[in-house]
């Protein structure tokens, strides 16, 4: 036993001194193979992979137009609402269900969620990179967004951060006031509450519930730096609050989707322990092509996949639901022949069902990576101690110690800023996000389009390291961001000198974005139009740079000045005509270094008949057509101010629910 612990700390060693350099030392993982069968684990994945080229074009398959199998269910995608329906539907021992998956299952290591950056740099993602944008982006290679999104069993959820958060709940209100019925946060409660098994110890009881599939907990790790952050922020005036609960402004530690300091997701909370069920068939690298319409009746009868380089067809006798995600659900309606007519006519795709808003509002958070520190003192996270430290190992096998940390971010503030678009003080317009992710601050800006106090406008995530950690080697990959704008700002940084960041993440942008399919093959990714900064009023912009000005102020409360904390300035080039601190010249660092979190939302709109950009009803029924329904992220109508993948669970558990009720 005390062998087989060794080797495991010795094959986690290899894959984390890997994974900060973004590099697998192929060669070496064939002596790995006898320990792999042991462990459990398969071969890493090749961290080297550009995401430019994972967009490569496979030779399309032979066609085939029979049925091979029959199931009751046919679900698209493995993430977390996919995963869910999977897991719920498979309760009833009477129905088969196929759940259809292009990744593969995830190496044990995706549990270690403090290196899951890495992962957003393999073929456990997509490789999504957004349109060059005129508005946003002006400091990235090329202009070049990386849109990272799970291609792998348990989509996103493999990959991401692990923030467990739910949102406001007049976010759900409005949802219901919108035309569905169902959806108020009254009505979702009750669903976020069935999956979690929530041990968090400062927490609103009432809101939760334990005994759930997913793990949520204090994350185990904790900065010196983490503690600073929320210490200033009560010093500021905010209070500590659970914001998975009764109220959301205010600052607290991050909320964890884990299970002993280990990730929590869709794959290993719902799918992996329950692969005994017989009724339960899970086809990994098979890309789903098309669901299978009939023109006349308008009835979804089936889905045609991809496996081996070979098409196969099956057909679902009850339903087909697509949990593709916000950029595959709506790819995979408008390939079928559902979508808006004028741009399926123009790639030669018939037309079945005519939904102009298949892949229109889309939504999604902005943060900005511009606000870095320096520290008089050491307190922040020490990831140089990653893969070197044979302590570090054993310290996760414990369920603590560094390697539990949220990718950094430790801590989240919840705030209204001065200049709101919300103008309901409970709902925050920004989180600061502690890189470190260990606390969190939700506030409300001082400019603000929201005037409800209680929702706020913007996350503050705290990060209790620097962008320049391993020379910037990770952070220059997955942000794609240009050298000259890294050393212009974190090259100023002394080799050795504490630094971390506080992470702005806009809760309710009022910009637009859309996708459009490359052309009528299953094989092209699609164009995705992210609008950064394009609304009308320049409001996403206001609300940024309001919540900066909270930063500076919180900069300057004892418990940061304690340490000296001296905000880095970023002067980049392209804002040199600017005045440093100058409204103007932050809004010049957002447009170039301002950047995507990954909770795209809307492409799928959950609205009534009467919205002519809605694309499913209060019940995830596509309008117009029979036998399909969408569950996930794309159904969203409006954003949410959370992390999505929470909401996720719950549209899966929700819709899971319908399901059942519908069929009995």
């Amino acid at each position: 036993m005390i062998f087989l612990r060794s080797l495991l700390i010795q094959f986690i060693s290899l894959q984390l001194l890997s994974s900060a350099y973004g590099i697998i030392p192929l060669d070496y993982c064939a002596n790995l193979e006898p320990f792999q069968q042991t462990l459990n684990v398969a071969p890493p994945p090749n961290f080297s992979t550009r995401l430019k080229d994972l967009r490569t074009v496979p030779t399309a398959p032979t066609v085939k137009n029979e049925y091979e199998e029959e199931f009751d269910f046919v679900i698209v995608g493995s993430g977390p609402a996919g995963s869910v329906i999977a897991n719920r539907l498979t309760e009833n021992s009477n129905w088969t269900v196929l759940l259809l998956e292009i990744g593969e299952v995830p190496i044990n290591t995706t549990e270690i969620v403090a290196i899951a950056n890495s992962f957003q740099m393999s073929d456990y993602n997509w490789g999504y990179l957004m349109e060059p944008q005129d508005n946003a982006g002006l400091g990235l290679n090329d202009r070049l967004m990386n849109w990272p999104r799970g291609k792998v069993l348990g989509g996103s959820s493999t990959i991401s951060a692990c923030v467990h958060s739910r949102g406001n709940r007049k976010d759900y209100d409005r949802w219901s006031e919108a035309g569905n019925p169902g959806w108020s946060f009254e009505d979702v409660l009750p669903y976020f509450k069935k999956s979690e098994d929530f041990l968090v110890q400062i927490q609103d009881p009432e809101y939760h519930s334990q005994g759930g599939l997913l793990g949520v907990q204090d994350v185990p790790y904790r900065s010196g730096s983490s503690e600073a952050f929320v210490q200033a922020a009560l010093e500021f005036g905010y209070e500590y609050i659970d914001y998975n609960g009764r109220e959301q402004v205010g600052v607290s530690f991050s909320h964890g989707t884990m299970r002993r300091g280990r990730r929590s997701a869709a794959f290993n909370a719902f799918l992996e322990p329950f692969s005994y069920r017989e009724n339960l068939k899970i086809y990994t690298g098979a890309r789903a092509t098309e669901v299978l319409i009939d023109h006349t009746t308008k009835r979804a009868h089936g889905v045609r996949y991809d496996k081996d380089n070979e098409y196969h067809i099956v057909r679902a006798r009850k339903e087909v639901i697509l949990s593709a995600g916000s950029f595959n659900s709506p790819q995979l309606l408008m390939l079928s022949g559902v979508g808006p007519k004028d741009h399926l006519e123009q790639l030669q795709i018939p037309v079945i069902q005519d939904l102009p808003g298949v892949g229109q509002n889309m939504v999604d958070h902005a943060i900005f990576y511009g606000i870095t520190f320096t520290l008089n003192e050491s307190i922040a996270i020490p990831f140089d101690q990653i893969g070197v430290n044979e302590q570090v190992m054993e310290d996760f096998l414990n369920g603590e110690g560094i390697l539990t940390t949220l990718t950094g971010a430790e801590a989240l503030a919840h705030i209204k800023t001065p200049y709101t678009i919300e103008p309901d003080p409970t709902i925050p317009d920004v989180v600061l996000i502690f890189v470190g992710a260990e606390a969190l601050a939700h506030i409300k800006t001082p400019y603000t389009i929201e005037p409800d106090p209680t929702i706020p406008d913007v996350v503050l995530i705290f990060v209790g390291t620097s962008n320049n950690a391993n020379n910037g080697t990770v952070f220059k990959e997955l942000v794609n961001v240009r050298d000259d704008i890294y050393d212009a700002i974190w090259g100023q940084i002394p080799d050795g000198a504490p630094a971390v960041s506080i992470v702005p993440m806009l809760y309710h942008p009022q910009s637009i974005g859309y996708l459009r399919l490359k052309s009528n093959s299953p094989y092209d990714v699609p164009l995705f139009y992210g609008n950064f900064f394009t609304d009308l009023n320049n409001d996403d912009i206001k609300v940024l740079t309001s919540s900066i000005r909270v930063i500076q102020e919180l900069l300057t409360m004892p418990a940061w000045q304690r340490y000296d904390a001296q905000l880095i300035e970023p002067k980049i080039p392209g804002c040199e005509a600017y005045r440093y601190d100058t409204d103007e010249f932050w809004e010049c660092l957002l447009r170039h270094i301002g950047a995507t979190a990954n909770h795209q939302v809307g492409t799928c709109k959950m609205g009534p008949d009467s919205d002519p950009d809605a694309v499913v009803g209060a019940d995830l029924r596509v309008h117009g057509i029979s036998g399909l329904r969408v569950a996930d992220t794309s159904i969203m109508p409006g954003q949410v101010a959370a992390h999505t993948a929470i909401p996720t669970f719950m549209i899966g558990e929700k819709a899971a629910d319908m399901i059942k009720e519908s069929w009995g």
